[in-house]
């Protein structure tokens, strides 16, 4: 009898612990939370260098994790960005290549033929949120509790006033709410609330901070920590900063306090480069040492700052400096979560884990590719080639409405020239063939634009226009 009670009971114990089990896989699979700033200057935080706008929350996060010096999106806008974030494949594959109109209100969005992160995971029991912007459809068939989010607290467009109570166009659910706070301080608090609802099982959380995009609106004891700043931009955009990295704070703070630091996989990055292109309107950000701006192809439009955090399973203060995108995103949280991902997904990003802890000392991309319209860029190695907005070489030369020209294509060193200040393609012929030979290779697979330039739309609207 002893024998039959002690066969049952280590039996039970084993049943307990084989995955698929609710209880104990729940135990072990660890939540992901992705802090994404928006229009942020690479060099404006304090573990980027940054020294007048204290950041110490997400310096906090850069020290207790790896920060990838080589941080790339796969565009150097919002929309598209964050389609290939959700996504894990380069946006333009699917015809998501640029913004889907002003403020996102027309019937574009990300294409429903596309399965996101969120979706993954709630199929794997997650429970999914997302606070914040979205700008990936404005429609009812695009809103994010249609594609993958149990739960939204935001906004839908591209861009949104911060004095929420001055708009009535911020929603829970589908419904809209009359938001009071300061709009980044609201995606704290939803933020937060939504752990505090969830610590028990498995979430994914996404924050989309409209920090730091315009309008510049700040809290007045914001502005007056930065009194000493003598620029009224510059300022404002210390301000907002400030507010994005308490907000950013108070996350992780929940997170300690809920005891779920080694139970979860946090990432923060930006969406693309900060506006410092000429003849607009910018947020006073800054991307030294890289050339460029959000909307370029340059470094200062794609490379950002980048961190991934999971207390006990990533090296804490590790610096990673090979290449790597935020189409990495949903490989690494989906093998995080134990899950495989599939041929059929045709991803084109790859697990960062075995790469960030030792395991594989491989980069983790032979080649990164980007295509904005007539811009393009791909690196391989140390070396890029780039065709960028001609504009930034003949500043002020765009008038109002003139199509940006485009520079021919250049190559750079980047170990070397992290400025992007010395085309080589002179002096290195063979290697800007190959570059631009990987390019068109790439290119040849990527679908036409749903919508904007070269898109059947636009080609439409022409056609419409000549008659």
């Amino acid at each position: 009898m002893n024998r039959y009670w002690w066969t049952l009971v280590t039996f039970s114990l084993l049943f307990a612990w084989i995955p698929g089990s609710s209880d104990a896989a729940d135990a072990r699979r660890p939540n992901v939370v992705i802090l994404l700033a928006d229009d942020l200057g690479y060099s404006d935080l304090g573990f980027q260098g940054g020294k007048d706008i204290p950041t110490p929350h997400l310096d906090a996060l850069a020290k207790g994790g790896v920060r990838c010096t080589n941080g790339y999106v796969s565009g150097p806008y919002c929309s598209p960005t964050r389609a290939g974030l959700l996504t894990g494949r380069y946006q333009q594959r699917f015809g998501h290549e640029f913004n889907p109109g002003e403020g996102g209100r027309t019937r574009f969005g990300l294409p429903l033929t596309q399965t996101t992160l969120a979706d993954r995971l709630k199929s794997a029991g997650y429970a999914t949120g997302l606070v914040g912007k979205w700008h990936l459809g404005a429609t009812p068939e695009f809103h994010p509790q249609k594609r993958g989010f149990d739960e939204f607290f935001g906004f839908l467009g591209g861009a949104h006033t911060y004095f929420a109570d001055r708009s009535n166009d911020i929603y829970r659910g589908t419904e809209p709410v009359k938001e009071t706070a300061y709009l980044t301080d609201a995606i704290g608090r939803e933020a937060v609330s939504f752990i505090e609802r969830h610590k028990g099982h498995p979430f994914f959380l996404e924050v989309a901070f409209n920090a730091v995009h315009t309008p510049m609106n700040a809290t007045d004891a914001r502005l007056a920590r930065f009194a000493s700043i003598p620029d009224k931009t510059r300022r404002t955009y210390a301000a907002m900063l400030s507010a994005l990295d308490d907000a950013a704070g108070a996350v992780l703070a929940k997170l300690r306090e809920s005891g779920l630091e080694e139970d979860t996989l946090v990432v923060f990055l930006s969406d693309n480069g900060g506006p410092t292109m000429p003849g607009t309107t910018i947020n006073g950000s800054r991307n030294e040492p890289l050339r460029g701006s959000k909307r370029t192809t340059l470094e200062g439009g794609i490379r950002v700052p980048f961190v991934l955090s999971w207390k006990g399973k990533l090296p804490a203060g590790k610096v990673y400096d090979q290449p790597i995108i935020q189409l990495d995103l949903l490989p690494t949280a989906v093998a995080a979560a134990g899950l495989t991902a599939k041929p059929e997904w045709e991803l084109d990003g790859v697990d960062l884990l075995p790469h960030l802890t030792g395991l594989n000392a491989a980069p983790p991309h032979d080649t990164l590719y980007w295509r904005l319209g007539g811009q393009a860029a791909v690196r391989r190695g140390d070396w890029k080639l780039v065709r960028y907005d001609g504009t930034l070489d003949t500043p002020g030369a765009r008038s109002v409405g003139a199509k940006p020209p485009l520079s021919p294509f250049r190559l750079y060193h980047l170990a070397e020239d992290i400025g992007e200040t010395r085309d080589r393609s002179s002096d290195f012929p063979d290697k800007a063939r190959e570059l631009l030979g990987a390019w068109e290779e790439w290119n040849r697979q990527l679908a036409q634009p749903l919508w904007g330039p070269g898109s059947a739309a636009a080609e439409g609207s022409t056609k419409a226009a000549v008659r």
